[in-house]
């Protein structure tokens, strides 16, 4: 694919934006790729976990305001909403896809780029990784693809309310002491860190990982705790027709690893 690398092993999908030589900023050309793969990944059974990362010196920039998308028959104004309510469409996806996604992170971290990497699910970060949220400096809102949604969830509103108005940005100890980022790796091995904690994932229950991502997804928009305790009723209660939950009882008896089979 042009502005993307797919990389695809062992259960496991390696989404890599590949415009280094624009830091990764991203354009519709980039977005409608994106949207593609993870639409593909819907219905895709055989991929367990997703890795996105970017290539060269940072993760993503943000929107390229510079691209050369053309103009498409379309205005500026109408140029700008499609582009920005298409990468929102991303950080959607990115929740909405039943495989944990894991950001492989590094260099700079802004504007979209910060949405896209908190829409994923856990964070593997290497010291050089600097999110920047720059909106109110520059004249816009922090309600960019997705963020004012995702950020104030993970970090709490007050602390949220701090970066956005402030336009902090955020070094990788500050981003792990607030919970952004799961794990440190050593410089440029934010990849290889991802990939490992993939690897781990892979020896947990394909039911279990997913059925966990659709009721984390879901305790986010519950209206109170006895719909989510519906939810979960529903789903646990199917876990015990699975032939893995077998395997993982017997696995725990018998003090070993489990097999599972998706089944």
């Amino acid at each position: 694919m042009g502005d993307l690398r797919i990389d695809r092993r062992d259960g496991v999908l390696v989404i890599t934006l590949a415009r280094p030589e624009r830091l990764n900023a991203v354009t519709g050309a980039l977005t409608e790729e994106m949207l593609d793969v993870l639409n593909e990944l819907m219905r895709d059974s055989s991929t367990q976990v997703v890795v996105l990362t970017g290539e060269g010196r940072g993760f993503c920039s943000g929107m390229d305001l510079q691209g050369g998308d053309g103009d498409g028959g379309e205005g500026r104004v109408q140029r700008l909403y499609h582009g920005i309510a298409r990468g929102g469409e991303v950080t959607a996806r990115l929740r909405e896809i039943p495989q944990p996604v894991i950001a492989a992170l590094h260099g700079p971290v802004a504007g979209m780029g910060v949405s896209w990497a908190l829409a994923c699910d856990l964070r593997v970060a290497d010291p050089t990784t600097r999110f920047v949220v720059p909106f109110t400096n520059l004249g816009l809102s922090a309600g960019d693809c997705g963020l004012s949604w995702l950020l104030p969830r993970l970090v709490g509103t007050a602390r949220a309310a701090e970066i956005f108005y402030r336009a902090q940005r955020l070094d990788v100890a500050a981003a792990r002491d607030l919970g952004l980022v799961t794990e440190v790796a050593d410089e440029g091995k934010d990849l290889e860190g991802a990939l490992a904690l993939a690897g781990e994932l892979l020896a947990k229950s394909p039911y279990g990982l997913r059925r966990t991502k659709e009721l984390l997804n879901a305790s986010l928009d519950a209206p109170g705790l006895r719909r989510q305790l519906a939810a979960e009723t529903g789903i646990q209660t199917m876990a015990f027709f699975t032939e893995d939950l077998a395997e993982g009882m017997a696995a725990t008896m018998e003090k070993r690893p489990p097999e599972f089979r998706n089944r």
